[in-house]
C-alpha cells in the first residue's frame, strides 16, 4: 500500500528549472570563468606593466594567451616619422592586445610633431587601427628672432628646431617676416604662387607695419609692395620680368607703393645703362627707412635689441 506523497518533499520550480538547463549553464559557467581570467591578466599586465620584477611573469602569460598584435593599420601619416609613431604607439606586433592601452598610446601620439590629433581603436582579436591627424606647416615665421613652422591660418606648428627632423621643411617652406605675418601669409602665398617668376626669385616676406609687405628676392634685392594692391603690383612685376628681366638687375630696391611710377634704387657699383634714364630716382640710400626693411631681415639682429644695447 503507498503513502500519500509528502508535498513537502516535492522538488521546487527553481530546482526543476536548473535541472533542465544544467547542460547549457555549464558552457555558460566555463566561459565566464575564462572571462574573468583574461579580464584579469589584462588588469594584472596594466597594473604591473612597469614593474620589472613581473616581467618574467608577465611574459609566461603573453606566451600562453593567443590575443596577439598581428596587424597595425595606419592611415594619414605624411609627416610623422614611423620610428616615432611606433614609440608613442607603445606595442609592436605579437605583444598582447588586451595589455594594449588606447588612451594612453592616443594621448602619446597626439604629443608627437605635426600630429593635431589622432583616433586609436583597438579591434579584437589582433588589429590595432591608427587615423592620424597632421598639422601641416604652410611657411616658416619668424618672430623677434624665434623661428617656428605655421599652418595655413598661422596656428604654430610643433617641430623640433632646426637641427631636427624638420631642418628640410625649414629650408623649403616660405618664410615670413614681422609680428602679425603669420595670419597674413597664406593670401600673399596664394598671391605670389599665381605668379611663378616671381615666386622663384622671392626668399622671404617681412611684414611693415602690420599694414603692407617688403618682398626680399635671391640676389638681395628689397621689393616694397604697396598696402592692399599686392595682386597688381605682382602682376605688373611679372609682366616686367618677362619683357626687360627686372628681377635679376642688381639694384637694391625696387619700389612700388605708388600706382604711377616705379623707383629703383641702384647699388652704387652697378654699370650705368638703361636705369639712367631714372637717375633721379634711383639714388642709393644711406640706410633704409622705418618703412623699408632691409634686404635679409632674417640675418639681422631684432631693431629692438640693437635699441637696448646702443
Amino acid at each position: 500500500m503507498k503513502r500519500p506523497t509528502d508535498s513537502s518533499h516535492r522538488p521546487s520550480r527553481l530546482s526543476l528549472f536548473l535541472r533542465k538547463q544544467k547542460r547549457l549553464l555549464r558552457p555558460l559557467l566555463v566561459l565566464l570563468v575564462l572571462a574573468g581570467i583574461v579580464a584579469g591578466c589584462a588588469t594584472a599586465f596594466r597594473h604591473f606593466g612597469s614593474d620589472t620584477r613581473f616581467a618574467p611573469l608577465r611574459a609566461r602569460v603573453i606566451n600562453m594567451l593567443p590575443l596577439r598584435i598581428t596587424e597595425i593599420d595606419v592611415t594619414g601619416c605624411v609627416l610623422t616619422s614611423e620610428t616615432a609613431l611606433q614609440e608613442a604607439l607603445g606595442v609592436r606586433t605579437g605583444d598582447f592586445i588586451l595589455g594594449f592601452s588606447v588612451t594612453a598610446a592616443r594621448k602619446r601620439i597626439d604629443d608627437l610633431p605635426f600630429v593635431d590629433h589622432s583616433v586609436v581603436e583597438r579591434h579584437l582579436p589582433h588589429t590595432i587601427i591608427i587615423h592620424l591627424f597632421e598639422r601641416r606647416p604652410f611657411a616658416v615665421w619668424q618672430n623677434h628672432g624665434h623661428f617656428s613652422l605655421i599652418d595655413r591660418e598661422g596656428n604654430p606648428v610643433r617641430d623640433q628646431g632646426m637641427t631636427g627632423k624638420d631642418a628640410e621643411a625649414f629650408m623649403q617652406l616660405p618664410l615670413v617676416v614681422g609680428p602679425d605675418a603669420n595670419t597674413a601669409a597664406a593670401a600673399l602665398i596664394d598671391e605670389l604662387s599665381a605668379q611663378p617668376e616671381v615666386r622663384s626669385h622671392v626668399v622671404a616676406a617681412a611684414r611693415v607695419g602690420q599694414r603692407r609687405w617688403n618682398l626680399t628676392l635671391r640676389n638681395g634685392t628689397t621689393i616694397l609692395l604697396p598696402e592692399g594692391q599686392e595682386v597688381a603690383a605682382l602682376k605688373r612685376l611679372a609682366q616686367m620680368q618677362e619683357n626687360i628681366k627686372i628681377l635679376d638687375r642688381p639694384v637694391i630696391a625696387i619700389d612700388m607703393r605708388l600706382p604711377d611710377r616705379l623707383i629703383i634704387r641702384e647699388n652704387p657699383a652697378a654699370p650705368s645703362g638703361d636705369t639712367d634714364r631714372d637717375k633721379g630716382d634711383t639714388q642709393p640710400q644711406a640706410a633704409p627707412t622705418g618703412d623699408q626693411a632691409p634686404s635679409a631681415p632674417w640675418l639681422l639682429p631684432d631693431a629692438g635689441s640693437r635699441r637696448r644695447r646702443a
